[in-house]
């Protein structure tokens, strides 16, 4: 079942008796756990029918206890189990899950931790009640997940804005949609554009310097701008560490590296073979010209040999911010 699914049935007071919601995105697990929490019961019937408990604190002989309770004046009662990964006897749930209270909706965050389905307890969750899986995005899907997120709160983002929150946030989606309300928020009126120079004004993300500005100097063999660039990394190492400028370059690299084996290069399919935004295509088609693919199996290996410098490989004590200088330099003067 899609998050959309999901949230539709609820709106449309669809209810089930459990929710197993589980996952490496703790985002959409929270997202409906709040619905539920907000929505499910009215103010007044939350205060006798409503019960939030914690895995650590609990076991599944008080979690069975109260799922097991009749609701009072209302005609459902909500329990829900947070950080359920850490509920001591879990799988002894079973011996409620398989005969669930139909007036209780039994909610179970079971976070970070993948579910064995293999076991009992796992298989009667998903045949009696709704099973959502909220999986970690790939890196390369952020962009595109913060403008579908922008496009919901009726707003455009730039996709060098988008592009920039994604190099600077990572995948984190609890962390992005606050950053992207607050910038809604400064943007003010609807239907507005949120540009490069609004995230550097409001979540204070240099729009000059940063991982993204980096790899267009790279790709451009721009010697200056990257090394004013790398020099500003070197000297501000607790915001751009060397570990996430190998991680950004590596990638970037590889998709150049790709461009010389794509066959059909219509825009749509380069853009769909690099999962990148089609607004890119052209700045990646013309670094690829200048970077044979030999060369840019040479700077592959080359920063996976500093990935192993920078944490300490082979007694390695050069500094990191010297490390990302040599590494800039050795990428131009391949």
């Amino acid at each position: 079942m899609t998050y959309e699914q999901l949230i539709g049935d609820l709106k449309n007071k669809v209810y089930k008796p459990l929710y197993f919601l589980f996952g490496d995105e703790p985002y959409y697990i929270d997202l409906v756990t709040d619905y539920i929490t907000k929505n499910v019961l009215t103010e007044a019937e939350q205060s006798f029918n409503q019960t939030i408990v914690y895995g650590k604190e609990s076991d599944a002989g008080q979690v069975i206890n109260l799922a097991k309770r009749f609701p009072m004046m209302s005609s459902h009662q909500v329990v829900v189990i947070r950080e359920a990964q850490e509920l001591k006897n879990f799988e002894d749930l079973i011996h409620y899950i398989e005969t669930p209270q139909p007036s209780t909706l039994l909610v179970i965050n079971y976070k970070y931790k993948k579910p064995d389905k293999r076991k009992k307890v796992f298989k009667a969750l998903e045949k009696n009640g709704v099973s959502f899986e909220s999986k970690k995005l790939y890196d390369n899907q952020v962009p595109g997940w913060i403008a579908g997120y922008a496009s919901n709160k009726k707003y455009r983002i730039e996709p060098k804005a988008a592009a920039l929150l994604s190099e600077y946030l990572g995948s984190d989606l609890s962390k992005i949609a606050n950053e992207v309300e607050k910038l809604t928020i400064a943007i003010g009126e609807k239907g507005q554009t949120i540009a490069a120079s609004h995230v550097e004004e409001h979540i204070g993300i240099s729009k000059d310097y940063n991982q993204f500005e980096l790899q267009n100097a790279l790709g451009k063999r721009d010697v200056l701008k990257a090394n004013r660039i790398i020099n500003y990394f070197a000297e501000n190492q607790k915001n751009y560490h060397i570990t996430q400028t190998i991680s950004s370059l590596y990638y970037y690299f590889s998709k150049l590296l790709l461009i010389h084996y794509i066959k059909d290069r219509s825009k749509q399919n380069v853009a769909a073979t690099l999962k990148v935004n089609p607004f890119f295509v052209k700045d990646y088609e013309a670094s690829a010209r200048l970077y044979s693919a030999g060369k840019l199996v040479q700077i592959i290996s080359l920063l996976r040999s500093y990935d192993m410098r920078s944490k300490g490989y082979n007694g390695n004590t050069t500094s990191q911010g010297e490390l990302q200088r040599e590494l800039i330099f050795k990428i131009l003067h391949l």
